[in-house]
């Protein structure tokens, strides 16, 4: 039985028919023998079963949010909780056969909660150079009477090489208010004075606390229980990829990092074994054709939370703050 949604609900839904015509627009794991079979595509599938027969070397970013060690339900699949032993164990399987699909240059992010973190972490550095650990603040979270609320998860930053990868520091800048104006000589210190405010442009840090997950009134926003935002992938995207870059997301889930991808004109190739969901990435993808817009990011800057208003307002007047605005 579909639910019933209010009227301004934006969530992004599938018909029958439209889960049939999507899921047939994807590929099975076996056709994945050349980058030209799998650049743009999403393959329905299991990971371990298209990582043997994917070509080596021909990925520049691997953007990874595996099943965190949690009883969960996935569409018609569950994923149940195991040992730490076990969970580090299936961390080194699915490490190990996506390796080798690596270029030298290729960076590295895995997704995870604090508990799968402390396993990820040390599976990781066996086969990586782990570089830092993102903390970012999802907003939401169950209250529990007799711990603290769980609402933070970690991203864990490694490169293949010890020294040559990409970073594009200037592209993940964060346009940050000004509460306290400092001024040398009576002119701005760092920061830049606008009619409508004061801003500095900050280099990015590793706590994000600029994230909103997915709800109802987002256009991104789908029935995945465990969707990562747009955002939060575009900074993964333009600090560590370039235009034309392939970006390889092997837990593909409602397909965010193949629509991020796609938006930022890079080239991707994800893989889901949910049917549905391989649908919805699909169907998220041919609207992003016609919508390359990715909720607070604009102007070339990611904004504080609740600026959208802002945001709108230089967009429609087709400007924005000074771009060379003073970094910290």
């Amino acid at each position: 039985m579909q639910k019933q949604r209010a009227g301004r609900n934006r969530t992004i839904t599938l018909t029958e028919n439209e889960t049939a015509l999507y899921a047939d627009r994807c590929i099975a794991p076996k056709d994945c023998v050349s980058v030209c079979a799998v650049t743009d595509r999403i393959i329905l599938g299991d990971a371990f079963d298209a990582f043997p027969v994917f070509p080596r070397g021909f990925v520049d970013l691997l953007v990874v949010d595996p099943p965190y060690n949690l009883h969960k339900a996935f569409g018609g699949s569950v994923f149940k909780k195991m040992s730490d032993d076990e969970y580090a164990g299936f961390t080194e399987k699915w490490m190990i056969r996506a390796k080798p699909l690596l270029k030298s240059t290729a960076t590295v992010y895995v997704c995870c909660d604090w508990r799968s973190s402390l396993i990820i972490g040390s599976v990781l550095q066996k086969h990586f150079n782990v570089r830092n650990r993102i903390t970012w603040q999802r907003e939401k979270g169950r209250g529990a009477a007799h711990n603290w609320k769980n609402s933070m998860e970690d991203i864990w930053f490694a490169t293949v090489s010890p020294k040559t990868f990409t970073f594009n520091a200037d592209d993940v800048k964060m346009r940050r208010r000004v509460i306290a104006p400092y001024k040398v000589d009576g002119k701005p210190k760092d920061w830049t004075e606008t009619e409508d405010g004061n801003f500095r442009d900050t280099f990015p840090s590793n706590f994000w606390d600029d994230i909103s997950v997915p709800y109802w009134s987002m256009p991104e926003n789908t029935d995945h229980p465990a969707q990562k935002p747009e955002k939060l992938i575009a900074k993964l995207v333009l600090a560590s990829s370039n235009p034309g870059d392939m970006v390889l997301d092997p837990f593909l889930g409602s397909g965010t990092t193949a629509v991020v991808a796609k938006k930022l004109g890079r080239h991707f190739a994800g893989i889901e074994w949910e049917r549905e969901y391989c649908a919805l990435a699909q169907k998220r993808l041919e609207l992003a054709g016609g919508d390359t817009e990715i909720q607070g990011y604009c102007g070339g800057v990611f904004w504080e939370r609740n600026t959208l208003a802002l945001q709108r307002k230089f967009k429609s007047n087709d400007r924005l703050p000074p771009d060379r605005l003073a970094a910290e």
